[in-house]
């Protein structure tokens, strides 16, 4: 899987070292010149690869500064920090322990963008690699520092009410699936005067469970959380972009309203416009609008998020997976930002998470997947012809697949740029016309 979200396959069959040193040479040769921050997560094959990217790096005369293993987020600010020309994390994010993959970023902490990914393509697709005589390879070194530092301008926000937070003295559990969060977000958060219970936040690479951070795979941090009474519980994915929540009743909240929430803290503060993808719940737009504010939609991508930020000059957004972002920081999504605006809303309106959720409305969302089908294309269009008899007043956005928007809700039909899959998404006002959506659907792309 080759796009702006990264060079991603299963290690061993379609990702293997030879092919990661000559892509890390490819994207230094692109670069030309300076320093490159590399990262990871803690995944098995993330040491041999991060051993690769360096020597690819080195080779074409490009510095390392070797972050190990970090938050994707922590890679991207040590990148403008140290005024670097680039950056790479080597992480698959949500994806199986057998995956793995590298993330580009730019001098500004930013994912590459598409004309940067056919450079960097041409370059290893063509071998042209700017390799190096023994006196001009690149220049080795490690920095253990960038947590600490991550944290410690996470905590400098001014949208995140320090003193406020540490009076309400929280109990919360993490849950970090033993990936790069592990250290990074309960720290932050025993810096928040909280009380913090670790579960899987070994930082050893062991996926106990599906490693994306949707309400099916937080059984046993919802479980921990009724077990110690605890104010809530988070969870973020192995490179610890995105985070997810559990109330404080045990009960695990769609990872639609981890984003949705952060908004609402920050419009509480702020008012201006709000920038999500297209693959994300209209709870968001409902906050935005609920506070006088427009929300923009984007095809799928932190880089098209990101630029959509740019563009209408977006106070905060993000996607619907749990990917906070907020440009007031940094341009990325970034799961410690998305915690402390959390704890800031909680504290802020002085209740519960439990009583934030139920004072929403209710949307009925249903995320699936499944192998690209022989004739998806065909299939698409029976799809579309019977969106269009069965629905009024019917919008279709073709940006990032195919979006129908309806009175009562929306379905998106699109390609997935990390997996060879499709993704199907279905919310509407109703959980029995949302299934019934979505088995419908289902059923003509098998």
């Amino acid at each position: 899987m080759i796009s702006t979200s990264g060079i991603r396959g299963v290690v061993g069959s379609s990702l293997e070292p030879v092919m990661i040193t000559k892509y890390a040479a490819a994207f230094g040769t692109y670069l030309g010149k300076g320093t490159v921050i590399v990262g990871r997560d803690s995944r098995p094959s993330g040491e041999l690869f991060k051993m690769a990217v360096i020597a690819g790096l080195r080779s074409v005369g490009m510095n390392v500064i070797d972050l190990d293993i970090v938050p994707t987020p922590t890679v991207e600010i040590a990148v403008t920090g140290l005024r670097a020309a680039g950056g790479i994390c080597i992480t698959a994010s949500h994806n199986a322990s057998q995956w793995n993959a590298l993330k580009f970023f730019n001098k500004r902490g930013e994912f590459i963008d598409e004309s940067d990914l056919a450079h960097l393509r041409k370059n290893y697709d063509k071998n042209r690699l700017a390799f190096k005589d023994h006196n001009r390879l690149g220049k080795y070194s490690q920095d253990a520092t960038w947590i600490a530092r991550h944290i410690e301008q996470v905590l400098k926000l001014k949208s995140v009410n320090r003193g406020r937070i540490k009076r309400r003295r929280f109990k919360i559990v993490v849950d970090a699936i033993n990936g790069a969060g592990s250290e990074a977000l309960p720290r932050m958060l025993e810096l928040l005067g909280a009380k913090v219970i670790l579960l899987n936040c070994k930082g050893d690479g062991d996926f106990v469970h599906n490693p994306e951070p949707t309400p099916a795979n937080l059984k046993s941090l919802s479980y921990m959380v009724k077990k110690h009474g605890a104010d809530l519980g988070l969870a973020c994915d192995p490179d610890a972009d995105r985070l997810a929540l559990v109330d404080d009743k045990g009960q695990a909240v769609s990872e639609e309203l981890t984003l949705a929430l952060a908004v609402k803290h920050i419009l509480s503060r702020k008012k201006g416009n709000v920038v999500v993808n297209l693959s994300t719940s209209r709870i968001t737009e409902y906050i935005a609008e609920e506070a006088g504010c427009r929300t923009h939609y984007t095809p799928v991508g932190e880089a098209n998020v990101i630029a959509g930020l740019k563009k209408h000059r977006a106070v905060i957004g993000g996607e619907g997976n749990g990917g906070v972002i907020y440009p007031a920081f940094h341009s990325g999504r970034d799961s410690l930002v998305g915690a402390a605006l959390i704890l800031g809303l909680l504290v802020e309106s002085e209740n519960s998470l439990s009583e934030i959720v139920r004072s929403l409305p209710k949307y009925h969302n249903i995320k699936s997947k499944a192998p690209l089908p022989s004739g998806y294309e065909s299939k698409l269009l029976k799809v579309e012809n019977l969106a269009k008899s069965s629905f009024e007043n019917l919008k279709i956005d073709r940006r990032d697949g195919l979006r129908f928007d309806f009175s009562r809700g929306w379905f998106q039909i699109r390609k997935s740029n990390t997996e060879p899959i499709y993704r199907l998404i279905t919310e509407t006002d109703s959980q029995e016309l949302t299934e019934l959506i979505q088995m419908e659907i289902t059923n003509l792309l098998k």
